[in-house]
């Protein structure tokens, strides 16, 4: 089941639903729940909520999975370039066009920590440990669940970093991974698609030259050297779109979640 709750993003003051995915039978027992939080909830469990009106199936998929768990999706901001500033933890690179924005993303990420998590555990019945506790996005929200493991790695033990905009930032966010302390049961799966990689070669055949492979590449090394389990995944003749990425959740909560 779906609940749709709306709650207050308190660095602006505005609502920021949540889209919460329950088991259907989640009412009839007393079992509590890993949870696997992700940005753009939106775009999760329905074509009708979802931006471009392609959802990733997220409700099919948890339905028949082997894992009972509660989802919580988190709905970014809608007006204007809010959405880019929220889901940006560092001052772009000069030239970038996310120059412009200012990086709330440490604030959102504050937000989730401190108010979204506890209401969750508070209202839910929840595992609250970092061990069954993960979080996942893709594009800017991959970018913000890699910093969400790294930095914030006593609350997520797992991250699913999809199609990450990782490209513009490479300078801080290895910086940042260098001085972070992950600890070695994290588990990270990294992908990208080969028809939105910068400079692949051929976008029908795997992808370990372009510039995408190469920015994943390096994170999944520096994590690999920290005991972490990383997997990097290319996803041949795939774009940056929901109907991509929803190829990849088997791939992606295996790995996270079934040992």
């Amino acid at each position: 089941m779906i609940i749709k709750r709306d709650f207050n993003y308190t660095p602006k003051g505005k609502n920021r639903p949540l889209h919460i995915y329950l088991p259907d039978d989640y009412h009839d027992t007393g079992e509590r729940y890993p949870v696997m939080y992700f940005f753009d909830g939106h775009n999760l469990f329905t074509d009708e909520d979802a931006t471009y009106g392609k959802s990733w199936g997220m409700k099919e998929f948890l339905d028949h999975w082997g894992k009972k768990m509660i989802m919580v999706g988190i709905e970014c901001g809608h007006e204007g370039q809010e959405r880019l500033s929220e889901y940006l933890p560092y001052p772009a690179n000069k030239g970038s066009r996310f120059e412009i924005f200012e990086p709330t993303g440490e604030a959102t990420m504050d937000w989730i920590v401190n108010e979204i998590k506890p209401f969750i555990d508070r209202e839910y019945r929840t595992i609250p440990f970092r061990e069954c506790t993960a979080i996942g996005g893709s594009s800017m929200g991959g970018l913000m669940a890699l910093y969400a493991v790294a930095h914030y790695n006593r609350w997520f033990s797992k991250g699913a970093c999809v199609s990450s905009a990782i490209g513009f930032c490479m300078r801080p966010l290895m910086s940042d991974l260098r001085k972070s302390a992950i600890s070695p049961d994290t588990r990270i799966y990294l992908s990208w698609g080969t028809r939105e990689a910068w400079g692949v070669k051929d976008p029908d055949r795997e992808d370990r030259s372009s510039k995408t492979y190469g920015w994943n590449k390096r994170v999944a090394d520096h994590a690999e050297s920290l005991g972490a389990a990383v997997k990097l995944h290319c996803q041949v003749g795939a774009g940056h779109c929901e109907a991509d990425w929803e190829k990849l959740v088997p791939t992606f909560m295996d790995f996270l979640w079934m040992k």
